[in-house]
């Protein structure tokens, strides 16, 4: 039984190892891009983001050319805050699937505000070898 119980621990560390490996790298930051990146390696995105404020990230141009989606944008909140309402991360992961170059661009907005500038904007310059 005791085995049982471990079991989510231990995959949850195999795939926290999976994420930190060399061949991955997280961005965090406008600050850290431009980003150079190989084919093969696995590209994370991780943006501060409150979507009880109806503001959401909103990928604009995911570099289709240079990154493969690797699923739908993942929203998190930090158990330890215990505020309802407080912020969390969004993250994105992708795959470098071929060399070449592009932009990674996101905006900060609410969606039903069309006329409406967005509040903040991720814009990375990506080159892949």
């Amino acid at each position: 039984m005791t085995s049982l119980r471990l079991l989510p621990i231990l995959g949850l560390a195999l795939l926290t190892g999976c994420a930190h490996s060399p061949d991955s790298l997280i961005v965090q930051k406008q600050s850290q891009c431009p980003l150079h990146l190989s084919s093969g390696q696995l590209l994370m995105l991780t943006l501060p983001s409150n979507p009880t404020t109806g503001f959401r990230w909103v990928l604009n141009d995911g570099a289709e050319t240079v990154l493969e989606s690797l699923g739908p944008e993942v929203y998190s909140n930090p158990e330890d805050a215990g505020l309802v309402g407080s912020a969390g991360l969004s993250t994105w992961r992708f795959n470098v699937k071929q060399a070449g170059t592009g932009h990674l661009r996101l905006a900060y907005q609410r969606p039903w505000e069309t006329e409406v500038a967005p509040a903040k904007t991720f814009d990375c310059a990506i080159k892949a070898r």
